[in-house]
């Protein structure tokens, strides 16, 4: 056993974040550690290493475990420089190689000691072994290749750096550690998708445990052999044996039993009405009768009549108890303008750029770029932060005026903008006065178009916006962007800061989506449902793989192969 978690609960003012967590966690467990935005992943991850305090719980680890945290900010010194960081990554492996060469020493001079030492020069050597000490300087510079900060002179100070450069330099002497238990915080951030497909095949053949927390399905796949879910409302964990798409699929069938239930309770709810108000009487014959009958009818009569009564006790009993505890409705499935008909647009190009340059402080990011968008076409925008992404969609959706050149819209063209800094919504009112604001309706039909998707439950829509979690006020982007009635959509990394469940849902509205869409994404399992081209940023230009993601992947492996 590395790490047992016992009823862990947390709570920050009135935001319950944990709620009676357990787990346990065996040397080789993989654990994929998941939820919506704001539900306790990383508290719980600084729970477990001790930077954070539970409010009722425990947390046990094995003794002597080497515990490895890598979390999202790597927090560093002003002047210690990667060599530095390096040295106290391997301290470990420094001393055991230091212990084993005095002990070399001590078995050449002899002595009565020789079987004590013999005994612990065999466990150091296999713990040297474990640390990967005898190949150290080579693995060294393979992870700096793989994580492609092989260019980075060891010298540099760490504060010199990039976040992106800073968290992968972080992220390879964490690795290089060989700890008994990684716990990893967002590690794919900040990768592109070569040192994605290396950290994952390291992953693969690492031999202690993993406690990662991950919005990556694709590296979940390849990483882990189970899913611990934080549930969004009841903040409890739940535990799913298998990867990703073992959990997804689990949840899929747990949503559809949730149908099929809610619609037989349904069913037995109509059933039950209209047997209590039939006012149907059971009797033993239909003619009236004559005098020498009356006694035996009033007999026969009286019992079919207690009987229906009882019968109707009954049935009012049973519809009374399913009215007082119903299986909610199931939200209907995301949709966006499902009545849009493509053929209704003007123009067969609802959006074109055209030379349209850019620049920020005197650097040029966006230099000439000339591109159309035909009115079904799925786009996906890739490249390294900085290169001009979220720049060209701005302009693209009106928002930024660029340098020079133009965007041209169709006359029939409505923009649908999903923004990846949510600096859109409001910072003053309520959920429900932020989506109210521009839509005609009164409060009940604005209401339940709300609640009708299930990204919200009722007390949500009173909550002041700025005191949302990011993954509601994703959510409220999200509901924002179906009210618009859009027939191109613009998305700036539209899987952020959205629960998985949310996630495959909004992912099939989209391929659903009858109009263009162009998106920002580093999401390689959203690239490639999405399917459609691929525009690659680089140095201010667009190059179009119009083979989409396989023509990319085949073509940019070869470079760098070469």
């Amino acid at each position: 056993m590395l790490l047992t978690v016992s009823n862990l609960s947390k709570a920050f003012g009135d935001n319950q974040v944990l709620q009676n967590v357990s787990l346990t966690m065996y040397r080789g467990d993989k654990l994929g550690l998941v939820g919506a935005n704001g539900v306790g992943k990383s508290t719980l991850i600084k729970i477990i290493v001790g930077e954070v305090e539970p409010d009722t719980g425990e947390v046990q680890q094995a003794p002597g475990i080497d515990l490895g945290y890598l979390p999202q900010v790597l927090a560093t010194g002003e002047t210690l420089t990667i060599g530095e960081l390096l040295d106290q990554s391997l301290s470990r492996v420094r001393a055991v190689e230091q212990r084993l060469r005095a002990l070399e020493k001590a078995m050449s001079a002899g002595g009565d000691t020789l079987d004590e030492i013999f005994v612990e020069y065999g466990q150091l050597s296999d713990e040297f072994e474990r640390l990967h000490g005898y190949d150290i300087e080579h693995r060294t510079a393979a992870v700096f290749a793989g994580l492609a900060i092989d260019h980075l002179s060891h010298d540099r100070a760490l504060a010199s750096l990039s976040g992106g450069e800073k968290s992968r330099v972080g992220l390879a002497a964490l690795l290089l550690r060989s700890p008994d238990l990684l716990l990893l915080d967002e590690p794919t951030n900040h990768l592109d998708f070569a040192a994605l497909d290396w950290l994952e095949g390291f992953l693969a053949e690492f031999r202690g445990g993993i406690l990662v927390v991950s919005h990556d399905r694709h590296f979940l796949n390849r990483t882990v052999q189970a899913i611990v879910e934080i549930e969004e409302h009841s903040r409890e964990a739940k535990f799913y044996a298998g990867n990703y798409d073992f959990f997804s699929e689990l949840k899929m069938q747990a949503r559809a039993r949730w149908i099929e239930e809610y619609q037989s309770q349904q069913e037995e709810i109509r059933e039950l009405r209209r047997f209590i108000h039939s006012k149907a009487r059971q009797v033993a014959h239909n003619r009236a009768p004559s005098d020498g009958d009356k006694l035996l009818y009033n007999f026969k009569g009286g019992r079919v009549d207690n009987a229906v009564a009882r019968n109707v006790r009954s049935a009012e009993v049973r519809l009374r108890r399913l009215e007082e505890d119903p299986i909610p409705k199931p939200p209907q499935p995301l949709s966006i303008n499902p009545d849009f008909d493509p053929a209704r647009l003007v123009n067969r190009t609802p959006l074109a750029v055209s030379q349209v340059s850019h620049s920020f402080g005197g650097r040029p990011i966006l230099d000439q770029i000339t591109v159309p968008v035909g009115v079904q076409d799925r786009v996906v925008i890739i490249g390294p932060n900085g290169a001009g992404k979220s720049t060209l969609l701005k302009i693209m959706a009106g928002r930024l005026k660029p340098d020079s050149g133009d965007v041209t819209l169709a006359a029939s063209t409505v923009i649908g903008y999903l923004d990846q800094e949510q600096e859109m919504l409001p910072k003053v009112g309520t959920l429900y006065e932020a989506y109210a604001a521009d839509r005609v309706g009164d409060w009940e039909e604005l209401k339940a178009e709300l609640l009708r998707f299930g990204l919200f439950t009722y007390p949500d829509l009173h909550k002041p916006v700025a005191k949302l979690s990011v993954g509601q006020q994703r959510k409220l982007q999200l509901a924002l962007l179906m009210a618009q009635h859009a027939n191109v959509l613009l998305l700036d990394e539209p899987t952020n800061h959205i629960s998985f469940d949310v996630l495959e849902e909004f992912e099939e509205a989209l391929r659903s989506f009858q109009g263009a869409i162009v998106a920002i994404s580093h999401d390689r399992r959203f690239i490639q449902r999405i399917g459609g081209q691929i525009w690659q940023l680089q140095d201010g230009h667009l190059i179009r793989y119009l083979g989409g993601w396989d023509e990319f992947r085949a073509k940019t492996t070869n470079i760098a192969n070469m």
